[in-house]
């Protein structure tokens, strides 16, 4: 039932290498992934396209963005500006940046890169050069939030904006806003569940030292997609999360910006992907930062880093209901573009219908 129309979809994938920005052209590379998600796009020939080839728009076409973050807000911005491009340039209706992809992904810079939000229902109008509007600046609107509008805006596309920063009354968010395609805010995320993890031998984090946690459940609507869960990294680690959104808010797809580390990544960031998609029977969409090296403090003529270095683990990824993986990349900067067949949705939760086989007389899902 699965096999002959999965493999179909796998020889759809494509992801976008980006060696350089500048260059003048880019690699579709032809993705396999395998049972097991191993990489293995190295392995097979590219072809490279000019950028100015603007695809038409695909209805159930996705972009994961894994861009690379640097301590340069203004260069941070600009990345996502031509990844956001190149997107749109691919034919994705729905485009989904990391978490915090303005800003370094250390509690010591989350103070200093913190912006004030719009909330939703709140659109640009009467845009300036600048991507700015009275509007904006009588609200105190940050740079990235004005960016993800205006472009949402101007190519015509939904945008998950990952995750930065927020600064509101006193205190700081880790927060995606998502934005239609007429600039507007249809759904604001803050991360949920806050980072606070001690791994002995591994990483020691703790992101209630400057961020708040959040306290509400976001869905939205895509035509064509239909509705859409959103939880920024560490929310995916809780089952009841995501079976809140998928069973009853009925989302068809859960998307996660995520920041995994080296020591969670290669051990748990495919294996809960998998988890959810096959709990929910939904697709399960990540995209993460790309692997930056830290600066050489023995190279003097090496930047020197203000804030602690944080290695993401990369491999954005795209999980099907069946719980295979069918679109990822490796942890440098990519973009992976892929269709979504949605009713693989229906036809998974028909063939394997858990959903109407709950024992509510024994355990019950509350919301609040």
């Amino acid at each position: 039932m699965w096999t002959s129309k999965r493999r179909a979809v796998v020889r759809a994938l494509y992801v976008v290498a980006f060696p350089s920005l500048s260059a003048n052209s880019f690699a579709f590379q032809s993705t396999v992934t395998s049972s097991r998600s191993r990489w293995l796009s190295r392995q097979h020939s590219t072809r490279s396209y000019s950028v100015s080839s603007i695809m038409m728009q695909i209805d159930n076409r996705v972009a994961l963005l894994q861009v690379p973050v640097t301590e340069s807000k203004s260069t941070n911005l600009k990345t996502a500006s031509d990844y956001i491009r190149k997107a749109h340039d691919a034919g994705a209706k729905l485009t989904v940046l990391p978490e915090i992809w303005n800003s370094p992904y250390a509690t010591s810079a989350f103070g200093d890169y913190a912006e004030m939000l719009p909330n939703v229902g709140d659109k640009l109008t009467e845009a300036s050069n600048e991507g700015e509007t009275s509007e904006a600046a009588d609200n105190g609107w940050g740079q990235s939030s004005r960016l993800l509008m205006t472009l949402a805006n101007e190519y015509n596309m939904y945008i998950v904006g990952g995750s930065i920063p927020e600064k509101c009354d006193n205190k700081i968010f880790n927060t995606c806003l998502i934005i239609n395609p007429n600039g507007e805010v249809v759904g604001k995320h803050r991360k949920v569940h806050l980072f606070d993890i001690d791994v002995p031998g591994g990483i020691c984090f703790k992101e209630s030292d400057t961020l708040t946690a959040g306290d509400g459940i976001t869905h939205f609507d895509v035509d064509g997609l239909g509705k859409i869960g959103i939880g920024i990294c560490y929310d995916i680690r809780f089952p009841e999360f995501a079976m809140l959104l998928t069973q009853q808010y009925d989302c068809k797809i859960l998307i996660f910006p995520g920041a995994f580390n080296l020591t969670t990544g290669p051990a748990h960031w495919e294996l809960l992907q998998r988890a959810r998609a096959v709990d929910g029977q939904c697709y399960v969409i990540t995209a993460s930062p790309a692997r930056t090296s830290p600066p050489n403090d023995d190279d003097e003529t090496d930047t020197k880093s203000k804030y602690p270095h944080y290695s993401a683990w990369g491999h954005s990824t795209v999980v099907s209901p069946w719980g295979e993986v069918i679109a990822t990349c490796d942890e440098d900067p990519a973009m992976v573009v892929t269709d979504l067949d949605m009713s693989k949705v229906d036809e998974m939760r028909m063939a394997i219908p858990t959903m109407k086989q709950k024992r509510n007389d024994l355990y019950r899902l509350v919301d609040g």
